[in-house]
């Protein structure tokens, strides 16, 4: 009975182990802040699978020293991010500006991705050389307006790449659109049959502005998830998640991490020791004389052995 009773002891802390064995490497690892640049990575964002909000997970790509949002339609260089506003401005290099005339091709979000972090209101899109045909000049021409007084056909005057398309119907202008993200969500290019278009933000501050000096590019506004990381940051550590059950975690220094918040117990509720950097867990097990030598004794377990201490 004594023997069964210690080895049912030991049988229970080898299950422990290959339970905390099991974590994912990414959440024992410390998260980047940078992509080496100037721009912060901080929650819900991250680089590291792991780190961040899992609502955000693969959203960001880091080619240093250049930081990228990815969509399904391809990757755009993120320009900034603000925290207090939470926003992000990035721009599309294979989009079509006041000075350069790209090849036309869709913005394509994910749906989560709309739904989290959709274009801002001060964010427009303009929608150029479009046909008389067009679902924007027809039925659904009431989804296009001017803003801040201009009309996009100020574009087509205004601008060196898109006067090709003023010039090539000679005086007559071909219908454009000023319009708002959920247009080019519902409907494709071709579908509303514009051979371009380009997009500007902070178009609130736009006004008596020539469009050489508009601000293109595109600003995103992010919805915070409600996970009590201010919890963990407070306590010195980084939040992130299980990338198995995407539950939270409290990402800590010397490679280890919590539920909640660091220098409380652990996500299995026993304190963590750190040996030669190597994370332990340090367990106390009472067995009778008769099985080992001592009444009670700690045992250290790792990740690769079982040390009697």
């Amino acid at each position: 009975m004594t023997f069964s009773r210690c080895t049912f002891s030991i049988t229970t802390l080898l299950t422990l182990l290959h339970l905390h064995s099991t974590l994912p490497a990414s959440a024992l690892s410390q998260c980047r802040t940078t992509c080496n640049n100037n721009i912060p990575i901080r929650y819900p964002f991250s680089i590291d699978d792991g780190c961040g909000s899992p609502s955000y997970r693969h959203m960001l790509n880091c080619s240093a020293p250049d930081l990228f949002f990815l969509t399904p339609s391809g990757s755009y260089k993120i320009q900034s991010i603000d925290y207090t506003k939470q926003t992000l401005t990035l721009f599309d290099p294979a989009m079509s500006t006041c000075s350069i005339l790209q090849p036309h091709h869709d913005f394509i979000m994910s749906d989560i991705q709309s739904v989290i972090m959709p274009p801002s209101p001060d964010t427009i899109f303009a929608l150029l050389n479009c046909s008389i045909d067009s679902p924007v000049t027809n039925h659904y021409k009431s989804l296009c307006f001017n803003f801040s007084g201009h009309s996009c056909d100020e574009l087509y005057t205004g601008c060196t790449s898109f006067r090709l398309f003023h010039l090539a119907v000679n005086s007559t202008m071909p219908p454009c659109c000023f319009t708002m993200y959920d247009t080019v969500k519902y409907m494709s290019m071709n579908i509303l049959d514009c051979t371009h278009y380009t997009t500007m933000y902070n178009t609130d501050n736009l006004k008596g502005v020539a469009p050489v000096d508009w601000v293109y590019g595109m600003k995103l506004s992010y919805s915070l998830p409600e996970t009590g990381c201010e919890r963990c940051g407070k306590s010195g550590g980084t939040c992130g998640f299980d990338v198995e059950t995407q539950g939270m975690l409290c990402i800590c220094s010397g490679n280890s991490n919590a539920t909640r918040e660091c220098g409380k117990t652990s996500t299995m509720g026993f304190p963590s020791v750190f040996t030669g950097g190597k994370p332990r867990l340090l367990f106390s097990v009472s067995c009778l004389t008769s099985c080992f030598p001592f009444n009670k004794f700690p045992i250290y377990l790792d990740f690769v052995s079982l040390s009697f201490l």
